[in-house]
């Protein structure tokens, strides 16, 4: 299923809540200041040009020597309001210079943190995906299967459809383990649950639910023999021999059924009754069986 309660996103931490922000005043304020120097010097030529005008006149015509010493007296004039535009422009460039590197370190900032927080949120998938799935064989754990179950019999009821759970159990497998160790019976469940998840349709649901048993959801089941179907395609998937350990291992698997609406109304109640069939599956030549109301409460479960 493609929706499940307990696979909510998880909202983005303010990782960049803490970086400094650089404050346009500044920048603005620098910008202003640099207009106006470039006014002021601006002034300064046109007041250059007016010295030099009398200072030529002055070689050509022989100016009155008062009129030489306002000149020169503006000349003078003139060069201290250079020499303050390049006093503030000075200032303006160190503004500038400022602004440039905390906008950098400001675009540093921003780039660790967007790591940072791609880092955090990669964590965050990894362990979300960690608590709904079972460790060994990836498949969704029981309480995944059971959200998903809520959710598809709320979704059937209101429909008004049908769907089934079945109870996968591994016969003998206990004996792989006690002969062949651990990590062989590891490598087993890994591969009953790839042929499981081969099996499947897209929507149903399969679920290690604990050692060596399993859960399967079928949803929108037409009837019964579409369920059988099912049950007969796992049976002989899973009961075909494999070369894991270095040595042709064969799992025979007993598959139960419980259908709903026929037999329960709740989760617990369908998971209860697929587990009773499971147990007159083992009985069975064929491997499976319908939860059957008179007969399967009745069995004494066995290892």
């Amino acid at each position: 299923m493609k929706s499940d309660n307990l696979e909510k996103p998880i909202p983005d931490e303010k990782v960049h809540s803490r970086v400094p922000v650089p404050s346009p005043e500044l920048l603005t304020s620098a910008l202003s200041h640099s207009e106006q120097i470039k006014d002021k010097v601006e002034q300064c030529a046109t007041d250059l040009s007016s010295v030099n005008v009398v200072l030529r006149q002055e070689i050509v015509d022989d100016v009155h020597a008062e009129e030489v010493g306002r000149a020169i007296l503006l000349s003078e004039k003139v060069e201290a309001k250079v020499q303050e535009c390049a006093e503030q422009l000075a200032i303006v460039n160190d503004a500038l210079a400022e602004e440039i590197d905390e906008r950098q370190n400001l675009d540093r900032a921003l780039s660790t943190s967007n790591a940072a927080l791609l880092e955090s949120k990669a964590q965050e998938e990894q362990s979300m995906h960690r608590s709904l799935h079972d460790a060994v064989t990836g498949l969704p754990n029981l309480p995944l299967f059971n959200d998903r179950l809520n959710l598809a019999l709320t979704q059937t009821k209101r429909h008004k459809r049908r769907l089934a759970v079945m109870f996968i159990d591994l016969d003998k497998f206990k004996s792989i383990n006690d002969t062949h160790g651990h990590d062989v019976g590891d490598d087993v469940l890994k591969e009953v649950a790839r042929r499981l998840q081969g099996v499947i349709r897209e929507g149903d649901t399969v679920c290690r639910r604990s050692g060596d048993e399993f859960l399967l959801l079928m949803l929108d089941v037409n009837d019964e023999n579409s369920a059988v179907k099912l049950a007969v395609k796992i049976v002989d998937n899973i009961g075909q021999a494999n070369g894991i350990g270095g040595t042709n291992l064969t799992v025979r698997p007993s598959v139960g059924i419980a259908l709903y609406p026929e037999h329960g109304q709740s989760p617990m109640e369908l998971l209860k009754n697929a587990d009773f069939a499971m147990y007159a599956a083992k009985q069975r030549a064929e491997g499976y069986a319908i939860f059957n109301p008179l007969a399967d409460k009745m069995n004494q479960r066995t290892n």
